[in-house]
């Protein structure tokens, strides 16, 4: 378990500083016996998910830490979102030196149960409690209460040392309910010693030392004995480990040794802070560097190219980022129309950069995509990233993206049939480009949908938004990676495991078919409403394919012998098992050739037990209920690392 667990990432470097700091201050500490560590024990409950315990943990400790200077006992309170509710105590008989070395000790020691919301510690010379509900009067405990015996191997019972221990425990536990809960008693080499602590009532004081003396004189004849109480402490040794009252404060060579021992502490853990700090920050400035090195190549291989652009002369293009000039909002940036001095008309995408890899997404919409040429892949023109923020300028395609078209009910009039089957084979051929067919790049898209297909001013498809893509080496047969992308749109495989190849965009072309011949969402799963997946390959189960096409191309297409294939080929690429699938290529055959044969999809577009497994298994799952599990089994794992770039399948359509 970590000492601590903090909300972001970057506080990772503070944990290991803690951790030096304490494990150097806790080793210097046990050359006093006082401070030895008998007991330290956690609580089983953690705070509510998300909520950082620690920066309340800290200031609990700091109010503690004032209330216990001037004396032996102290309490605190911290009335916020997580109520926190501390104790400290003393053994009487120290010093106010040892005092506070005790208890610096213990503090040491305690957040190792963090992030569990409860903790109590009992070392030799003090105690230390924290937890979420004030405890002060509390005496016994069945849960908590314990008594530690020591390890040494007596040959015979000693029947007179345990007869000794019974007194010397009798007598101590006596001798405290009369002084006010402290006591400390000698019979005949045993030595004892019982402290109540005082938030506890004499009641609760005398239930907790009989309870413990009972059980101590369990110990004899070992020559230590310690209970543990949740109100109280009883120890017994055949050493002397006590303080005469008054003879504490003369023993001045103990406690000198204890305060130059706590100044070495103290120096070494500045020491180690100030390495830990310089290393954190040496490191923080290397990345910086290396970033800003990275963004200067791609500056002069702009400025080489004649591809770079002034940011000033952008700004003044969009009309100063004007909302009457916004085309669409994604989940890289929005996207601007620009006109440039030369009258040319631009699209000008204002990146967002929220996290630690915006280098990386840079990389992949400048440096990859600018070397790659399809007449189906939106063209980009060039960048600007020596401003206040990054930009790039792409082809300006009027027509917007597919889905303005498709899922509207006045302009998906204007797609034809043969526009949309036009569509389909533009973006199959794209695709089929970026994963390798005329190079060795094999380029996977990771976000294909209705609003990342753009339309020229005659309809032809241009695939968009390259800030997700990966890219895959020859001798690799998948990628491990986070999961990002549209829910609707994502393999199976890929939502559950991580694991992504050219598969996951080729289910993400068929779902995208589907959309296109339908003229239907592949909607956000609910209980109440079937996946348009499933729809259609029920309707193809009982050769009843026609009724899923959309309305405005029923008749056109029906007239031409129907779209039965397409939509075989949709489901092909959807099925669930990644073997199943065809490639892009295998696609673009089956679409553009038409003696080619188009296999029958075997497995529906469901999950089933394993997912990479070619198994024709009847056993399914519905969609619906696969992407509810997978989503919780992500969210709960920690491994959505690009959740923040996750787009809903109805996010606001955008343009390149």
């Amino acid at each position: 378990m970590n000492l601590f667990q903090f909300s972001s990432s970057k506080q990772s470097y503070w944990n290991w500083v803690f951790f030096f700091i304490f494990s150097l201050l806790i080793s210097t500490s046990f050359s006093d016996p006082r401070i030895s560590n008998p007991g330290l024990f956690c609580g089983k409950f953690n705070p509510l998910n998300g909520t950082n315990f620690v920066p309340t943990f800290v200031k609990e400790m700091q109010g503690l830490s004032e209330a216990i200077n001037a004396r032996h006992f102290a309490t605190y309170h911290l009335n916020c979102t997580l109520p926190i509710y501390a104790l400290a105590q003393c053994h009487q008989d120290l010093s106010r030196t040892d005092c506070l070395l005790c208890y610096a000790a213990s503090r040491t020691k305690i957040p190792r149960c963090l992030p569990f919301n409860s903790a109590r510690i009992f070392l030799d010379g003090c105690f230390l409690r924290y937890d979420n509900y004030s405890f002060f009067k509390e005496s016994v405990s069945s849960s908590f209460d314990k008594v530690i015996c020591s390890n040494d191997n007596a040959a015979k019972v000693d029947e007179k040392r345990t007869k000794r221990v019974g007194y010397a425990v009798g007598k101590v536990t006596k001798v405290a309910l009369r002084n006010g809960g402290f006591g400390t008693a000698a019979v005949d080499g045993v030595f004892a010693l019982a402290q109540c602590w005082k938030s506890v009532p004499f009641e609760g004081c005398q239930e907790c030392l009989h309870k413990a003396e009972m059980e101590v004189r369990g110990c004899s004849p070992k020559a230590e004995g310690r209970g543990l109480y949740t109100g109280c402490y009883l120890r017994y040794s055949t050493k002397k480990f006590f303080n005469e009252m008054g003879e504490t404060e003369h023993n001045h060579g103990v406690s000198g040794i204890a305060v130059i021992i706590a100044i070495i502490s103290a120096t070494s853990a500045f020491i180690m802070l100030s390495v830990f700090v310089t290393y954190a920050t040496y490191a923080r400035l290397s990345k910086r560097k290396k970033e800003l090195e990275n963004l200067g190549q791609i500056s002069i291989n702009f400025e080489k190219s004649g591809l770079k652009f002034k940011y000033e002369t952008l700004e003044k293009a969009t009309d100063y980022f004007s909302l009457s000039r916004k085309l669409g909002q994604g989940g890289t940036g929005s996207v601007f129309m620009g006109i440039l001095p030369n009258g040319k008309i631009v699209a000008v995408k204002r990146l967002i950069y929220n996290t630690r890899q915006w280098v990386d997404e840079f990389f992949n919409e400048v440096n990859l995509i600018s070397k790659i040429q399809h007449k189906n892949l939106v063209k980009l023109l060039g960048c600007s990233i020596e401003g206040p923020e990054s930009l790039l300028v792409y082809e300006y395609l009027p027509n917007k993206s597919l889905d303005q078209f498709i899922f509207d009910e006045e302009k998906a009039k204007r797609l034809k049939w043969k526009h949309r089957f036009d569509i389909i084979v533009g973006t199959a051929e794209g695709l089929a480009y970026l994963h390798g067919v005329e190079s060795q790049i094999r380029i996977i898209h990771r976000d294909i949908k209705s609003s990342n297909v753009l339309l020229e001013e005659n309809l032809n498809p241009k695939i968009a938004d390259f800030g997700l893509v990966r890219c895959l080496a020859p001798e690799k047969s998948h990628l491990s990676t986070g999961v990002a992308g549209t829910l609707g749109y994502m393999a199976p495989e890929y939502l559950i495991r991580g694991q992504l190849t050219e598969k996951a965009d080729v289910y993400s072309f068929g779902v995208l078919v589907l959309e296109i011949v339908c003229g239907k969402r592949n909607a956000t799963f609910s209980k109440d409403s079937s996946s348009l997946l499933q729809t259609v390959w029920t309707l193809y189960r009982s050769n009843r394919l026609a009724e899923a096409v959309d309305p405005c191309i029923r008749d056109e297409i029906l007239a031409k012998g129907g779209p039965d294939y397409v939509l075989q080929i949709g489901l092909l690429c959807t099925q669930a098992s990644v073997s199943l699938r065809p490639s892009m290529v295998e696609v673009v055959q089956m679409l553009t050739d038409t003696d080619c044969e188009i296999p029958i999809p075997n497995q529906p577009p469901f999950i089933n037990g394993n997912v990479q497994e070619p198994e024709r298994s009847t056993k399914s799952y519905s969609l619906d209920s696969f992407i509810s599990n997978a989503v919780k089994k992500i969210q709960g794992s920690g491994t959505f690392s690009e959740s923040s770039r996750t787009h809903s399948s109805d996010e606001p359509s955008k343009t390149q």
